[in-house]
């Protein structure tokens, strides 16, 4: 009896460890997007792209120091290509936030993660398909409550097709994020990291030419810190946890991502929530929950 409870214990204590890191990742995410943000009217969204591709090679090359000879061609393909996945993705997002800001912005995104998650419920079976399905269906509700639509939240046609560029490439980023996590440590985001540094240094060091000098300090600080929250410390943590998690659980998780967004757009961007995204928020919080608990009885 002991022993079947510590064995429950022990497997309780497996899980919450992946799901935490994946709200400490969401939440570091889009704190850095809001600090991001505040540099558009300065360098622009693909100056702020280009400074956390930068920050997160500089900081992940220096920990994981990957042996790229020895590793081959072969093996490093997914984690190049998961650094041209990333500069589409922070460019496309940056771009859908100058234009309809961060809340809306990261919502139009989550529709990405959103369909991994449908896809595999689609791969399941009776009840347990059921179950993902009405979680994912409560977690779209809740990010359409987000955009707040009752009182004419702003729908820039451009901003929203930006929006939704970003959805497709963040799907691809957690299929291409599994496949480099077969790469020891970090290696595959600090890999991710140098390509995405080669396709923005050029673009970059022109754009922080232009900034004035005086403000040039300021920049070069926020740019670091919008790297690492942004991109150094949540990709390398989404790398680990997709090595124990399941695709599609992670996929549904990322609707903290929205929630995140409401709340340090408020803090940081003086964004004011309304009641209906109120309500948004909630129920995406409770999709959450309900995915979890429909793995838990699953497993």
């Amino acid at each position: 009896m002991r022993a079947a409870e510590g064995t429950a214990g022990a497997h309780r204590g497996d899980e919450v460890g992946p799901i935490a890191a994946v709200a400490l990742s969401a939440s570091s995410v889009q704190a850095g997007a809001a600090f991001g943000a505040t540099l558009f009217p300065l360098i622009g969204p693909f100056g702020v792209t280009g400074m956390r591709q930068v920050v997160s090679a500089i900081t992940l090359l220096a920990i994981a120091r990957p042996p790229l000879l020895r590793l081959g061609a072969r093996r490093l393909t997914p984690a190049v290509l998961l650094g041209v996945v990333l500069v589409g993705m922070n460019f496309s997002l940056y771009s859908a936030v100058q234009r309809i800001g961060l809340g809306l912005g990261v919502t139009v995104e989550f529709l990405g993660p959103l369909a991994i998650a449908l896809l595999g419920a689609g791969r399941t079976s009776g009840r347990a398909t059921a179950a993902r399905i009405g979680c994912a269906a409560l977690a779209l509700a809740g990010v359409v409550l987000i955009t707040d639509p009752l009182t004419g939240a702003r729908t820039d046609a451009v901003g929203l097709a930006f929006g939704g560029a970003a959805a497709v490439l963040w799907a691809a980023y957690i299929l291409l994020n599994q496949r480099a996590g077969a790469l020891p440590g970090v290696t595959g985001t600090a890999v991710a990291g140098l390509t995405g540094t080669v396709l923005t240094l050029p673009v970059l060091v022109v754009l922080l030419l232009a900034v004035p000098r005086e403000a040039l300090p300021h920049v070069l600080l926020l740019g670091v810190v919008t790297g690492v929250l942004s991109s150094a410390l949540p990709y390398s943590v989404d790398l680990l946890v997709l090595r124990r998690m399941p695709r599609s659980l992670f996929g549904m998780l990322q609707s903290l991502h929205p929630v995140a967004a409401a709340v340090f757009g408020l803090l940081v961007l003086g964004q004011v929530l309304g009641a209906v995204q109120v309500a948004g928020v909630a129920a995406v919080c409770a999709a959450n929950v309900l995915a979890v608990l429909a793995t838990r009885r699953r497993r």
